[in-house]
């Protein structure tokens, strides 16, 4: 039963509402309340928190503790505002990080000691494996998951401060994509052009997109005559559950894109042979009109194309390059080339152009040089001459 009235005595009544079981412990958790006066005034409590438990708040805060916090804010927040992968995401650190080291603490008695505490743990013994700790880009990602949902306790008054606001958290070498020059690009778009996931590459390395943008790109959103490209939908892989189809999370990552003719020739010869493959395949291709698919149809998989990049980039003889940094070397080569940063944000989908100054700030003392070379020349040309 969700929740029952029992009488004690004349004119005094015992609220009981079921819980469900602790996430930590397993056992069973009731709330008990008291109520001295009439039934109606049970039945009333009674349904008051009822309410409050089907909304995530279903015991008082000195009773609560962080583990059973965490898995309500992840079914209750989590669920309906990120993305399908984000939660999975968000359940791994929540299950396998931070219940088994902080969840049998009360909510109300946890503290920063507690929270430091953890990271160094984490740090050093963090693995689910026993074998060693978790990086320091990890454990930061554990904190701000950890520090949003603290302040949700704070917005539904379970806490009044965020104990996790006084933590210093681990600051990881900050990675900076290998820069190559544009004639190493050359190169390698000139090694995959004939490899089955050559359009892909080239398109990435010339447009900047994701790789789930490219994944979930379709083809009524490419206008080849306009030369331009509209970034409607992503494409996710979820474990378990397969494909995952969904518009970009903000309303600049829902951008066009300008393509430059290189790449417009480079799709219409990539959509010539994939017609020619669906008409060989017949009624077993799965159409989802996709402009990057397996001959089935299908997505391409994110490990087999994690595979064919670093045989190509092998091959191709550049540096080692992870399939994302062809979006950093075009953003990189753009501003290189005077291209003004608030374009380079709107093709790369960032919410703020401070955002893209700040990831490619190791391309800034150029852009100085350049500054201070064209104001030398605006200035003092003529004096020169």
């Amino acid at each position: 039963m969700p929740g029952y009235i029992t009488k004690r005595s004349k004119g005094s009544y015992t609220v009981v509402v079921d819980l469900g079981r602790d996430p930590v412990t397993g056992k069973r958790r009731q709330l008990w309340r008291s109520v001295k006066g009439t039934k109606r005034a049970a039945e009333t409590l009674l349904v008051q928190l009822l309410s409050q438990r089907d909304t995530g708040i279903d015991q008082p805060p000195g009773k609560m503790t962080v583990g059973h916090f965490l898995e309500r804010w992840l079914e209750h927040y989590a669920r309906p505002n990120v993305s399908p992968k984000t939660l999975l995401q968000y359940e791994d650190f929540v299950r396998r990080q931070l219940i088994p080291a902080l969840g049998h603490v009360l909510l109300s008695k946890l503290r920063p000691q507690h929270i430091q505490e953890y990271y160094s743990h984490a740090l050093q013994r963090g693995r689910a494996d026993g074998k060693g700790g978790l990086s320091g880009k990890t454990v930061l990602h554990i904190h701000r998951l950890l520090r949003q949902a603290l302040h949700h306790a704070v917005k539904w008054q379970m806490l009044a401060s965020n104990p996790a606001d006084a933590v210093q958290p681990p600051h990881p070498q900050r990675y900076e994509p290998p820069m190559i020059s544009a004639e190493e690009v050359r190169t390698l778009l000139s090694t995959v052009v004939n490899s089955p996931y050559g359009a892909i590459i080239h398109t990435a390395a010339m447009t900047g997109l994701r790789r789930g943008e490219l994944q979930g790109l379709r083809w009524q959103d490419v206008d080849l005559d306009a030369e331009i490209i509209h970034v409607r939908q992503a494409a996710q892989w979820l474990p378990r559950q397969g494909w995952s189809f969904r518009q970009p999370k903000t309303h600049r990552s829902r951008r066009p894109v300008a393509l430059a003719p290189t790449t417009v020739k480079v799709l219409r010869e990539h959509r010539r042979r994939q017609l020619e493959e669906r008409l060989a395949l017949g009624p077993a291709y799965r159409d989802h009109g996709l402009v990057f698919a397996t001959p089935l149809g299908l997505p391409i998989d994110p490990s087999n194309l994690r595979r064919h990049w670093i045989r190509l980039v092998r091959s191709a003889g550049v540096p080692y390059l992870r399939f994302h940094d062809l979006r950093h070397i075009h953003a990189t080569l753009m501003l290189l080339g005077g291209v003004h940063p608030k374009v380079v944000a709107e093709r790369l989908g960032h919410s703020q152009v401070g955002i893209t100054l700040d990831t490619y700030s190791h391309v800034l003392p150029h852009l100085q040089g350049q500054a201070a070379d064209g104001l030398e020349r605006l200035l003092f040309a003529a004096e020169d001459a």
